[in-house]
C-alpha cells in the first residue's frame, strides 16, 4: 500500500523501498513533482531525499543496500559492545594492580 493522500497532517507513514521506487518512478513520468508529492502525502524534502538515496536503483538492488546498511549498522553495534567489554576488563585489570 502506498502512502494514502487522505491521510491526517502531521501523521508518518514508513514506505518500503519498491513503494519508494515505484513513487519516484511516477514522478519521473509526471509532468510536476509536486503532483506526486501531493497524492502520495510527502513533502518535497522527502521526494528530493529519497530520490538521492533511490535514484537509479531497481528493487532488487534496494533490497541489498538495505541489507548491506542492516549489516554495518550491526556490526557498529559489535564494535561498540567489544570496546566496552576491553574498558571494563582494563579497569578490573587495573583495579587488581595487575597493570
Amino acid at each position: 500500500m502506498l502512502c494514502s493522500p487522505n491521510r491526517e497532517k502531521g501523521t508518518k507513514q514508513r514506505s518500503s523501498e519498491e513503494q519508494i521506487i515505484q513513487i519516484l518512478q511516477e514522478a519521473e513520468a509526471a509532468p510536476t513533482k509536486i503532483e506526486v508529492c501531493g497524492k502520495y502525502a510527502i513533502s518535497e524534502w522527502t521526494y528530493y531525499r529519497w530520490r538521492q538515496q533511490y535514484q537509479g536503483l531497481n528493487m532488487s538492488q534496494a533490497r541489498r543496500l538495505k541489507a548491506l546498511e542492516q549489516e554495518n549498522e550491526r556490526f557498529k553495534r559489535l564494535a561498540a559492545e567489544q570496546m566496552l567489554a576491553n574498558a571494563a576488563l582494563k579497569a578490573a585489570l587495573v583495579e587488581r594492580g595487575l597493570q
